[in-house]
């Protein structure tokens, strides 16, 4: 078997395992987005999360599975406060300085965030400024990241999919609307925040979100570890985890103790050139898509035609 060979069914592979993510669920995204969509990355290891998941999959979880969240909706009052008294200090905010990959699309639609704990010790902004909601936390098992989040009133998330289904998504409601016209839909399932209401579901379905009233929404929100059926696989996804974390860390603040991971450092240099790119996708957007179309044919051709010696056949 030629090198050339084992690459090209590495690649047929790669896109096999993000069709069957492509066709997770009843909303999708546009396949050629799809494909070159950060969520693709983890096509594969997300599948066997998905083939081994201990909870039944689907877009909107059954909150009683989940009873360790209890503690959180029993006090959500107290978070409610220690958020409030962040927001007044104007610490929810958007990153500052374009190192926050994960979220970065969001904070141009109005959504702003303060992080708690982020896949390890706590941030050390939360542990001073939100004590108790951070002992919270960490009282409770299986929490991987937590933050306050707020979407800006008239503000909408478009469609998206989260990249890694080796956790779940939990939110509760700390200051709403109390209204159908602020709710977020997880493959078309939608769920109205309220305050003191709560939520577990699927990130890695296609969901967006919309804020149609006068008011900003906050809410907490945790990534909390999704049970697998066979223990080694649950050792192998906290290491993973654990990794991700590392890389995709975010400061609450310009400080000697928060840094940004490998991945936020990286995007930051890389959004230098941005605004130039943007201008020119307004401007041409067919000749954009054109462009881009292009270069995965010339991948394409680099990896199954061209004459390289390292691949002949």
């Amino acid at each position: 078997m030629t090198p050339r060979l084992v690459l090209l069914i590495l690649l047929a592979f790669f896109v096999l395992c993000v069709l069957l993510v492509h066709l997770r669920g009843r909303f999708r995204l546009r396949f050629d987005r799809q494909l070159v969509d950060h969520s693709a990355i983890f096509a594969p290891y997300n599948l066997v999360m998905y083939a081994f998941s201990a909870v039944k999959s689907q877009p909107i979880m059954d909150r009683r599975g989940f009873p360790q969240l209890d503690l959180f909706q029993a006090n959500w009052k107290t978070i409610r406060d220690e958020a409030l008294a962040l927001a007044g200090d104007g610490a929810i905010r958007a990153s500052s300085k374009n190192d926050d990959a994960s979220f970065a699309s969001f904070f141009r639609q109005g959504w702003t965030r303060f992080r708690l704990t982020w896949y390890g010790e706590p941030l050390p902004s939360a542990a001073k400024l939100c004590p108790k909601t951070v002992a919270l936390v960490q009282s409770v098992p299986g929490v991987k990241a937590a933050m306050f989040a707020v979407l800006a009133p008239h503000s909408r998330l478009n469609p998206h999919r989260d990249p890694f289904a080796g956790s779940l998504r939990y939110h509760l409601g700390l200051v709403t609307p109390n209204s159908r016209d602020c709710a977020i839909f997880v493959d078309g399932e939608e769920h109205a925040w309220g305050d003191g209401k709560d939520v577990v579901f699927d990130e890695t379905y296609v969901h967006w979100v919309d804020n149609k009233t006068d008011q900003p929404r906050v809410i907490f929100f945790a990534d909390v570890e999704r049970p697998l059926k066979f223990g080694w696989l649950q050792a192998i996804n906290r290491r993973v985890s654990a990794f991700m974390g590392r890389i995709t860390n975010s400061p609450n603040m310009e400080s000697a103790t928060e840094k940004a991971g490998f991945v936020n450092r990286m995007y930051a240099l890389s959004q230098r050139n941005r605004e130039r790119n943007r201008a020119f996708k307004r401007k041409h957007p067919k000749l954009f898509r054109g462009l881009k179309y292009l270069a995965i044919a010339f991948l394409l051709w680099l990896i199954v035609l061209a004459p390289w010696p390292f691949f002949a056949r």
